[in-house]
C-alpha cells in the first residue's frame, strides 16, 4: 500500500459492515494502544467512550427494571477491569437471542508484590515484583519499563474510599542483562526471583550517610514528615513521592494500589510501506478493541436500532492466568447481565421470566470468542500446519481444535462464513500442528456455561506473549469490519440456520 493512504481515513460514526474501510481504524488503534497500557485504562477508556455515545452505566449492586428498555444502549463494569457493553434492538420480542463478541484485556505482565520495598542493594533501588502468566520471560529484559495500574485512596472528607487510574507518563525501571563478558553465568537459565529484579533508581546513602530518602520504623519519611499509612510504609518512598505528586494524593490516604510495568515503547506503524503495526500488550487487546469499535459503529446516530437482538461486546481480565476470578469469563459476569437484562425486557413487556425464557435466549443467541491468532512466521514454517497458517492483513481466522480448547463446530464455521460472505469480509482458518500444544480460550468456558453456540476466531499477530508484538497495519480494520458484520446480520444468517 501506498505509505501515507493510512493516515487520510478517519472512522464513520455509524456504518455498515460493508462501508467499513480497515485504513481507517490503524491510527485510532496505534492512540488507543499507546494512551491505555493497562486493564484499569481500557475500561475507563471505554467506558468514557461508551457514555459520549449515549450508553448508561448499570451499577451491579442497583435493580435495572427501571432502566432497560428495547432500543437502550448500556454497559457494566466489574472490578475496574472488565467490562460488558450491549444494545437492545427497537423491535426486540421476549426470548430472541444475542449476537455476541467476546474476548479479553490483560495482558502478559509483571505486577508489584504486596510488599514491594526491597532493601537497596549495591546502591539502586529495587522493586519486588511478580509475573503475571508468562511476565518475566527472555523478552523482558533491558527494556524501558513504565508503570501503571490504579491506587485505591481515601477521601479525608468523607472517607470514602475512591479509585484513581494510574500511569506515571516515563519509563522508571529496567531489568539488566549481564554483559556476555562474564561468561556463563550470562547465558542462563535464570532465576526470575533473584536475577530479574527491576531496578529503579540510584541511593548510595549507605556510602555517605545520608538518609534522606527512607521510611524510619516508624513509617514516617524523614524528607516529608508525613505519617504514611500501614499500607504506604511497605512501598518504596520513591515510588509514593511520585504517586503524591502525579495524583496529589497524600500517603496517609493510600490504602492499596494494582500496580503493574509495561514497555513504555509506543506502538508505532513500521515496515517498508507501513504494512505492519508494532506495539505492546496486542494479545487480546486487539480483538477486544475490533469488538467494542464494531459495536459503537453498530449504533445509528439517531439512537434507532432496528433489530430484534441484543448486540453484546464483553472484555474480560485474567484469561491470561485461568478466568478462575470474579472479573474472568469463567465467573457469572455475562450470564449475570444476560440474564438480568432479559428479565428486566419480559417484566417491562409483562412475560414471566423463568428456566423456560432464560433458556430460549441463550438457545437463540452466539458467541464470537475473538482472541488472536498465531500469524505465519516465514522464518519458522515448518511449525505451522499446511494450509492453516493465517497472513497478516488479509481477514480474521477461524481457531479450530479437534480436542475442545476451541468453540469451533462444523454448523459454527459454516455460519461464520455466511456472515463473512454477507459482509464482504475474508476468511483465514488456524489449526495447530499435532506436535505443538494449542492455547485456550474465553469461548469454551463462556459456551459450555451458557450453551450459547460459538466459533473461535481471531485476528493474527506475530510474536505472541513477547513483550513487543506485531500485526498488520489492516487487522484492527479488518476485525472491526467483520465483527461489525456479525452484529449487522447475525440475525438474518441465523434464521437460515435454526434447524441445524
Amino acid at each position: 500500500m501506498e505509505p501515507d493512504t493510512l493516515l487520510e481515513h478517519t472512522p464513520l460514526q455509524h456504518a455498515k459492515a460493508s462501508e467499513v474501510d480497515p485504513r481507517a481504524y490503524t491510527q485510532p488503534y496505534i492512540d488507543f494502544m499507546r494512551d491505555n497500557p493497562t486493564v484499569f485504562h481500557v475500561v475507563q477508556h471505554y467506558a468514557d467512550r461508551l457514555q459520549h455515545r449515549g450508553f448508561e452505566e448499570l451499577s451491579e449492586r442497583g435493580s435495572w427494571a427501571d432502566h432497560i428498555r428495547e432500543g437502550g444502549r448500556y454497559f457494566v463494569r466489574r472490578n475496574g477491569s472488565s467490562l460488558i457493553a450491549f444494545v437492545v434492538g427497537n423491535d426486540y420480542a421476549v426470548g430472541n437471542g444475542a449476537a455476541i463478541v467476546a474476548g479479553h484485556i490483560d495482558a502478559i505482565t509483571v505486577k508489584l508484590k504486596p510488599i514491594s520495598k526491597l532493601e537497596n542493594k549495591t546502591g539502586f533501588t529495587r522493586l519486588g515484583v511478580a509475573p503475571y502468566a508468562d511476565g518475566l520471560n527472555s523478552t523482558w529484559w533491558d527494556r524501558d519499563l513504565g508503570i501503571g495500574g490504579r491506587i485505591l485512596h481515601k477521601d479525608p472528607k468523607s472517607g470514602t474510599v475512591k479509585t484513581e487510574v494510574f500511569d506515571l507518563g516515563w519509563p522508571i525501571a529496567r531489568i539488566p542483562t549481564l554483559a556476555p563478558h562474564f561468561g556463563a553465568l550470562s547465558h542462563g537459565p535464570f532465576n526470575k526471583e533473584t536475577q530479574m529484579v527491576p531496578i529503579i533508581g540510584v541511593d548510595n546513602s549507605d556510602l555517605d550517610g545520608e538518609d534522606a530518602y527512607r521510611l524510619d520504623g516508624l513509617g514516617t519519611s524523614d524528607k516529608s514528615g508525613v505519617r504514611a499509612s500501614a499500607f504506604a510504609s511497605t512501598q518504596p518512598e520513591k515510588l509514593l513521592r511520585r504517586v503524591e505528586e502525579k495524583l496529589c494524593i497524600s500517603r496517609e490516604n493510600m490504602v492499596g494500589w494494582e500496580l503493574e510495568l509495561f514497555d513504555t515503547q509506543p506502538a508505532q506503524l513500521g515496515g517498508i510501506d507501513r504494512d505492519f503495526i508494532f506495539a505492546g500488550r496486542i494479545d487480546d487487546k486487539l480483538c477486544s478493541f475490533a469488538a467494542l469499535e464494531a459495536l459503537l459503529a453498530s449504533c445509528p446516530e439517531s439512537g434507532e436500532d432496528k433489530s430484534g437482538i441484543i448486540k453484546v461486546a464483553a472484555v474480560f481480565d485474567d484469561e491470561e492466568i485461568g478466568s478462575f476470578l470474579r472479573q474472568g469469563a469463567r465467573s457469572n459476569f455475562l450470564s449475570d447481565v444476560l440474564e438480568r437484562t432479559t428479565e428486566a425486557l419480559a417484566e417491562l413487556n409483562g412475560a414471566h421470566y423463568g428456566p423456560d425464557l432464560k433458556s430460549r435466549t441463550y438457545a437463540n443467541s452466539f458467541l464470537l470468542s475473538a482472541d488472536v491468532i498465531h500469524a505465519v512466521n516465514p522464518n519458522f514454517l515448518n511449525a505451522y500446519l499446511e494450509h492453516h497458517a493465517p497472513r497478516l492483513n488479509y481477514g480474521v481466522a477461524i481457531s479450530a481444535d479437534p480436542n475442545g480448547h476451541m468453540t469451533t463446530d462444523a454448523v459454527s464455521t459454516a455460519l461464520f462464513h455466511r456472515v463473512a460472505e454477507k459482509s464482504g469480509c475474508r476468511v483465514q482458518v488456524f489449526q495447530i500442528r499435532n506436535d505443538s500444544r494449542s492455547g485456550g480460550t474465553v469461548g469454551p468456558m463462556l459456551s459450555s456455561h451458557t450453551g450459547i453456540r460459538a466459533i473461535d476466531v481471531g485476528i493474527p499477530q506475530l510474536s505472541m506473549h513477547s513483550i513487543r508484538a506485531t500485526t498488520g497495519s489492516l487487522d484492527p480494520g479488518l476485525g472491526i469490519k467483520t465483527f461489525l458484520g456479525f452484529y449487522d446480520h447475525y440475525e438474518a444468517v441465523d434464521e437460515e440456520f435454526s434447524q441445524t
